[in-house]
């Protein structure tokens, strides 16, 4: 099932979507899904009706977790390989989620930012200190993301809060999946239709239920929050003018164009 958030210029509105790639259609809902009873109104609303925005399917209730390191190819290529190392976690504020077509703004302190393609998992219950094998209950469902970071100063500073943490550093979209079977997932990402990064999850070090089960021995997960799975090999500059596209297969395809104001 796919839930999708959108507008037809009015106040933001939840949608099952229905239908073949193209042909899709909003089922309407009465409320949010994800944290009250839901309904069919009734209306349909064809998805490519000029008025339909889609919006972020989720703006994280209070957080969105991030690992770092979790592709082996990706944490080679940043000089930081460690296998038996557990995944570098780190914070994105719920301020830096933006939607399908919305803009990435390219902060003006940095002259280095890249994409990172990733599995964004969409918590559905508050969950503290689950197991691996009782994990996938806390889970509401899957979307595409896109860890835009600011590479050089990342590579400056020991703590990642300017070069993660800005305005539209975490499009998300363009819905949730809830039903996933997230263990080889082909994911790819692409800037101006020309490939940048191609794997599957089954290449992470850490699956799905093991980051739910980490995350949540650390911290209290509460529904609407995400958590990034990392990013594959493959990270490369984005310039003002681009576009960028973030596709996980099952899911479908994220694209933002990138500004510099």
């Amino acid at each position: 099932m796919r839930i999708a958030r959108f507008t037809t210029g009015g106040d933001p509105a939840y949608a099952f979507v229905e239908g073949d790639p193209g042909e899709e259609e909003l089922v309407v809902l009465t409320g949010d899904p994800l944290f009250l009873p839901g309904a069919p109104t009734g209306e349909r609303i064809p998805l490519a009706r000029e008025d339909v925005r889609l919006l972020t399917p989720v703006i994280p209730r209070s957080k969105a977790v991030c690992a770092g390191r979790n592709y082996a190819d990706h944490a080679a290529e940043l000089g930081t390989l460690a296998e038996s190392e557990l995944p570098l976690l780190f914070l994105k504020p719920n301020t830096a989620v933006i939607g399908p077509d919305d803009p990435i703004v390219l902060p003006d302190y940095s002259s280095q930012v890249q994409l990172e393609a990733e599995l964004a998992i969409v918590i559905g219950r508050v969950t503290k200190d689950v197991s691996p094998e009782a994990a996938s209950a806390a889970v509401a469902g899957y979307t595409c993301a896109n860890d835009v970071t600011a590479r050089d100063l990342q590579r400056q500073e020991n703590q990642w809060f300017r070069a993660k943490a800005f305005d539209t550093s975490l499009p998300l979209g363009p819905w949730i999946e809830t039903e996933l079977d997230t263990s080889d997932l082909a994911i790819s990402s692409r800037v101006n239709g020309e490939t940048r990064q191609k794997a599957t999850t089954a290449d992470m070090l850490w699956d799905v239920p093991t980051l739910v089960s980490m995350v949540s021995s650390v911290l209290t997960l509460l529904p609407g929050d995400v958590i990034l799975t990392g990013t594959p090999a493959g990270i490369s500059d984005i310039l003002h003018g681009d576009r960028v596209e973030v596709e996980i297969e099952g899911i479908g395809t994220l694209m933002n164009p990138v500004v510099r104001r």
